[in-house]
């Protein structure tokens, strides 16, 4: 099914106000940050979930563009412990969410992706510490001896959070996240992240805020600087699982949707 053009939101509400200027009065609702969402989203083909979608749901448009689902509110069919062939009890679905709620170890997609865009929503509590994992291989001995990973941390008290590097959004330890993106512990936070070939992307709550490439002179200089030099892998497998990280705390997900990037 071939996508229509969709017209960017504040085009949409100049031509409503020019048509019904004696009405302007309820002519348009979203707000500043909406709207930006809103044409940031139309401009490169990303959906975000909007407040008046059930959640773990698909809308007509993400399907048509080739969306899937990793967790439809109730089934962890989908994931499995790292490492394992079945799924630890640490995890569990509770009321629409994926939920850490003791200690299971990580645990990732069954299915594997190369090229793909990931959008979910996450939340912690207090302190809170996990991960994404992305392009995740079982050869490595622990997961992030050889997937990248976008943190996921409570800024604001948990002590990672001092650091740029290590801060919520950040490519872990290699390339920093910006200050003021993240919510705080509690609220929910949109993430997305864009893997093409060597380019990775991430997004926070409609911002971008990580963009470099795989295997560049950049990232191999940034590697044998980290605590990632003592693994050869890491970051160099071109397909793998999606991860989440059990990294001893109660963390949430929802959300989880992912497309194909490469057929």
């Amino acid at each position: 099914m071939r996508r229509m053009p969709r017209v960017p939101f504040r085009a949409a509400l100049a031509l409503c106000a020019a048509a019904f200027a004696p009405l302007a009065t309820g002519c348009g609702s979203e707000s500043d940050a909406e709207a930006a969402a809103m044409d940031e989203a139309t401009a490169d083909g990303a959906v975000p979930a909007s407040s008046q979608d059930p959640p773990n749901t698909l809308t007509d448009i993400e399907a048509a563009d080739g969306w899937a689902l990793l967790f439809d509110g109730v089934s962890m069919e989908a994931w499995r412990t790292y490492g394992q062939e079945g799924l630890h009890d640490g995890w569990q679905a509770e009321d629409g969410m994926i939920v850490r709620v003791a200690g299971g170890g990580d645990i990732i997609t069954r299915e594997t992706w190369a090229d793909f865009e990931l959008q979910l929503e996450w939340r912690v509590e207090e302190g809170g510490n996990s991960g994404v994992f992305f392009r995740a291989s079982e050869e490595s001995g622990r997961i992030f001896e050889g997937a990248p990973e976008m943190q996921v941390l409570d800024d604001a008290v948990h002590v990672d959070g001092q650091n740029p590097l290590t801060s919520a959004g950040a490519n872990y330890g290699l390339h920093p996240a910006p200050r003021g993106v993240v919510r705080p512990a509690g609220e929910w936070n949109h993430a997305r992240i864009r893997v093409e070939g060597e380019r990775v992307q991430h997004w926070l709550n409609g911002e971008q805020i990580v963009d470099y490439r795989l295997g560049s002179p950049e990232w191999q200089a940034l590697v044998a600087a980290s605590k990632f030099a003592e693994w050869p892998e890491y970051g160099t497998y071109a397909s793998g699982h999606i991860g989440l990280q059990d990294h001893g705390d109660r963390v949430y997900f929802r959300n989880l949707k992912i497309r194909r990037l490469d057929g």
